[in-house]
């Protein structure tokens, strides 16, 4: 009999079962990339590792394992139902070049059914039916080695060529066990292998799900059920990537090292766990719907689609919060500000006016500080970024849930209409979308090009207004330039002394008058911090120390030498990383990703009796700081 554990605790077994078997432990890596310019968010395990999966060699070795956060932001408008969330945390193996697929296999069943205790009469698997027109084979491999794991456990395994998912609400699941599919199976970045282009590598996968009896399939999701169909019947478990095949201009070959991707979702093995098909009922979410039925005074039970909604993106905005991100209308921030948003819509309907977001956001903390000591330690950031955020809206939302109710009393909504939700009242277009459906209004056929047009000729009035308005630039090669340039990696390293490791360049700009510099931070600095920032600065001008730079990959720079580099940039295979060193340390005291100019040595900033001086420290955005400062 086993004793029924929480996601926490799955969590630790998974991690120390994989460290049994040579594994090395890797911490997770940031909700933001730090050397994919690709995407916006860490959305797998794999992708922090998709160097390594290619080639290079780990620092760690061949046999790692570790738990990822993870953020897809485009599930969001899927959050709501009993399994989609935008946060999860993806348990992870690899080989790379090591084992291969009948050791991952074992494993990955010894550890569902042995540690965890999952039925594994309720298990079923999918695997690659092959590609006649690309000459890649069947995985018969991984199937018969499944084969064996069932015959041992008792357990008829039925072989079922499935082909595509359409054929398979079609054809149904004909008593199978273990289920071919085409393009379902095969991973690679491009995905299928019909669509890969020349050097791109791929492989098969094998895909493992659990059987959730008391959910119903029902023709909504198509006619006959099939364990990659959408209903929740079946819910994927996790997934072992084979990366074995390399496309080129004759075809595909094998690569000549082999490598394992598992990846599987905690929150869902959790569920499997405690036998319910809802993830939201575990114990990394529960908690939070608890906090959020007290602030309430409803049941999960009635109002379950909110507090689902809440409670994902709760989590999820705490993380970004972590990782250094704060709400604005770009990029990251802007994915982070909509999802606390769309939380604050989801809780005013549940009549939750006061203390929202702090009390959920500490549950949120609560549940992971243990494991991600990180999340405590930033305590107080992530509840003032998010308090802030939460002020700013809850204005917002009654101004704009006002002016839809006005605007569509004709039953129906202009891009106009939404346009003017967003300009004057700041009500963001996905939001004004969504109520206008939640209201049963009608959008009309052309909102979005009329949306579109009034954001251009508001953009050109802009710009015209704005001509001529402001001059200098982002700087130049001149000396007053390059010391400039000098002190802004000093100031941002006296900014992380001072203020902490949570503040992240946004920012910045030079002109011969000034330094301007933004960072996150979510409140005004205090007179005692600007002057030990001056301070700090200062010393290391008068320290002389050396500056020097080197070219580096991108990775080494960054995941190895611990680069400082400015939020949201975008970098190539290499970077120039500069450093400033005192005489005789072992260690610099700057070290940076920047494209230059500099001096070359500190004590150039102090020619002629200057001194680095703050003049003005203000808000630039929600959550963002602005310092300007001179050399005086």
């Amino acid at each position: 009999m086993f004793m029924i554990m929480t996601a926490q605790e799955i969590r630790r077994a998974y991690l120390e079962f994989l460290s049994d078997k040579q594994h090395k432990i890797i911490p997770r890596a940031q909700l933001v990339p730090k050397d994919d310019p690709t995407t916006l968010f860490t959305g797998s395990g794999m992708q922090p590792l998709l160097p390594y999966l290619l080639g290079q060699d780990h620092p760690n070795g061949s046999r790692l394992v570790d738990s990822q956060t993870c953020l897809r932001a485009q599930d969001i408008e899927e959050v709501g139902d009993n399994r989609h969330t935008t946060f999860f945390e993806m348990l992870g193996n690899w080989s790379l070049g090591d084992y291969f697929k009948q050791e991952q296999i074992n494993w990955l069943w010894q550890f569902l059914t042995e540690v965890i205790g999952l039925d594994p009469k309720r298990i079923y698997v999918s695997c690659y039916s092959g590609s006649e027109t690309e000459g890649i084979d069947k995985d018969k491999e991984s199937a018969e080695i499944w084969s064996s794991i069932f015959s041992a456990a008792g357990i008829e395994a039925k072989q079922v060529e499935i082909g595509s998912c359409e054929n398979g609400s079609k054809i149904g699941e004909q008593g199978g066990r273990i289920f071919f599919y085409e393009d379902k199976n095969w991973w690679s970045r491009s995905g299928s292998a019909k669509t890969m282009p020349d050097g791109e590598p791929g492989g098969p996968d094998t895909e493992l799900f659990y059987l959730f009896p008391s959910v119903k399939h029902t023709s909504d999701y198509g006619e006959k059920c099939h364990v990659n169909c959408d209903c929740g019947r079946y819910i994927e478990l996790g997934n072992c990537v084979f990366m074995e095949y390399l496309k080129q201009s004759r075809g595909f070959v094998k690569l000549p090292r082999r490598n394992v991707d598992y990846g599987g979702g905690l929150e869902r093995i959790a569920a499997a766990a405690i036998d319910d098909p809802d993830v939201y009922s575990i114990s990394l979410m529960r908690p939070i719907i608890d906090v959020i039925e007290r602030l309430s005074n409803k049941s999960y039970a009635t109002h379950t689609t909110a507090m689902r909604v809440i409670t994902d993106h709760a989590r999820a905005a705490t993380f970004l919060a972590v990782d250094g991100v704060v709400p604005s209308n770009k990029e990251q921030g802007y994915v982070m500000r909509r999802l606390i948003r769309r939380a604050i819509r989801f809780a005013f309907e549940l009549g939750i006016e006061q203390n929202f977001i702090e009390e959920v956001t500490n549950s949120v903390i609560s549940i992971y500080k243990e494991d991600y000591p990180e999340v405590a330690e930033k305590h107080d950031q992530i509840i003032e970024t998010l308090i802030k955020e939460e002020k700013i809206f809850r204005q917002t939302l009654r101004k704009g849930l006002k002016q839809i109710d006005r605007l569509g009393r004709s039953g129906t909504l202009s891009g106009q209409d939404i346009f003017t939700l967003y300009d004057t009242f700041g009500f963001p277009l996905e939001l004004s979308v969504e109520e206008a459906f939640s209201r049963g209004l009608e959008l009309h056929d052309d909102w979005r090009d009329e949306f579109n047009q009034s954001m251009a000729e508001q953009r050109e009035r802009s710009h015209t207004a704005s001509k001529g308005a402001f001059k200098g630039g982002l700087g130049g090669s001149g000396l007053i330039h390059k010391k400039y340039h000098t002190a802004t990696h000093l100031l941002y390293k006296a900014l992380r002394e001072t203020l902490g490791d949570g503040v992240i360049q946004h920012g910045s700009n030079i002109t011969e008058e000034r330094l301007r510099f933004d960072f996150s931070y979510p409140k005004k600095l205090s007179p005692e911090q600007i002057k030990k920032i001056e301070d700090i600065v200062n010393m290391q001008i008068s320290n002389d120390l050396k500056v020097s730079w080197a070219e580096y990959t991108t990775d080494k720079a960054i995941n190895e030498l611990g680069a400082l580099g400015a939020f949201g940039d975008r970098y190539g295979d290499s970077v120039k990383v500069y450093s400033m060193t005192e005489e005789g340390a072992n260690k610099p005291y700057s070290l940076e990703v920047c494209g230059g100019p500099h001096v070359d040595r500190t004590s150039e900033l102090a020619e002629g009796g200057k001194r680095f001086k703050i003049i003005k420290e203000e808000s630039s955005s929600s959550g963002i700081r602005r310092i300007r400062a001179v050399l005086v």
